[in-house]
């Protein structure tokens, strides 16, 4: 991919002064102890739309549990949902969980160095399989995230909408005229950390960037109004209502969402869309779903929750029981003090402090 700009950059020098600059700036991070190929992979994965400060004690956490492939691989579903409990993005671990079993199933635990073995487990798409592979296996493989995207914007001055699957291709090709082949694990750490500490979306802090000679928006003085990206459709909003309903006996009703779909196989308070079902009718649909009638029902509070997609705006009630529960599958009382054994999604992590 030939780009106008890249034949005005001097390559050799670029790399010298972003490598040196992250050689010096680089950050402590945990993940960057050794190329641990699981270790790198886990922290990839945990990074997608996370911020780094989030990132660190889960990751912590989680290396404490799963030292090694083997033991996440040997691990139950609940227990590595339970650890990655508000995290977010809860794919991610359960696509992790699988492809690692997928690891130690066909390839010994070893994580593959192969590309394309790499890019078919289960949730590794391109900037994941370029970041094992340059990071862990020192391969010359371009890794590009938003960051990267947006530092190569600037400085290639590359007015493409960063949206589109053509424009990300494209970034790959650049990176792989850029990348420096005797330390590309340390190149593609370096384009991320400028992009994470130096080249920020807002308000980027050009006079300490170390490649600003060589960046053509800096020049131009367009770099605040790169990269080009279209707007986000807008998030459609969903008002639901939330139960917390108490037996008396310190206990509380929880159940666990479907096996695919948002959020799949947490748990949560039973939650139903208001605008299906009515506050006139909660009793009802309790009745019928539940087989219990409820009593004393009191709203405590608004919770809002933003998805990348959708918007979820719950009530929360307080409601009572008298009656025994009919046995049902996935959905049962749980003790006040065993409630924090299953893994929630933040909107009802929030609804157990109304819990007395």
């Amino acid at each position: 991919m030939e780009n106008k700009s890249l034949q005005n950059i001097d390559i050799l020098q670029f790399q010298t002064d972003l490598l040196t600059w992250y050689y010096e700036n680089l950050r402590d991070l945990p993940w960057r102890k050794d190329q641990d190929p699981y270790k790198v992979w886990v922290s990839e994965i945990m990074l997608q739309q996370t911020r780094v400060d989030t990132v660190i004690p889960y990751f912590e956490r989680f290396m404490e549990l799963y030292p090694t492939i083997f033991h996440l691989a040997d691990a139950e579903e609940q227990e590595v949902l339970k650890m990655w409990e508000g995290l977010g993005y809860y794919s991610r671990a359960r696509n992790l969980h699988e492809a690692v079993k997928e690891v130690v199933s066909s390839y010994e635990g070893l994580v593959p160095k192969d590309g394309k073995k790499l890019e078919k487990l289960k949730g590794i798409g391109p900037y994941t399989k370029g970041a094992i592979l340059s990071i862990a296996f020192n391969q010359a493989e371009p890794a590009v995230d938003g960051n990267v995207m947006r530092v190569l914007s600037r400085l290639l001055f590359i007015t493409d909408n960063i949206s589109e699957h053509r424009t990300r291709k494209n970034f790959e090709a650049y990176v792989r005229q850029l990348i420096n082949h005797e330390d590309p694990a340390a190149f593609n750490q370096a384009l991320m950390e400028l992009g994470a500490l130096i080249c920020k979306p807002k308000n980027p802090s050009c006079e300490a960037c170390p490649v600003r000679i060589h960046c053509k928006a800096y020049e131009e003085k367009v770099q605040a109004q790169l990269p080009v990206k279209t707007k986000a459709k807008k998030q459609r909003k969903i008002p639901y209502v939330s139960l917390v309903i108490t037996n008396g006996a310190d206990e509380y009703l929880i159940e666990k969402r479907p096996e695919t779909g948002l959020l799949a196989n947490l748990w949560q308070f039973p939650m139903f869309p208001i605008a299906d079902i009515g506050y006139e009718h909660l009793s009802t649909w309790m009745k019928a779903q539940y087989g219990i009638e409820l009593k004393n029902i009191k709203k405590v509070s608004e919770i809002r929750h933003v998805f990348s997609h959708i918007i979820w705006e719950i009530d929360v009630c307080l409601a009572e029981v008298t009656e025994k529960l009919e046995e049902m599958p996935d959905v049962k009382f749980v003790h006040k003090d065993e409630l924090s054994n299953y893994p929630f999604p933040v909107p009802h992590l929030k609804m157990r402090e109304f819990i007395k």
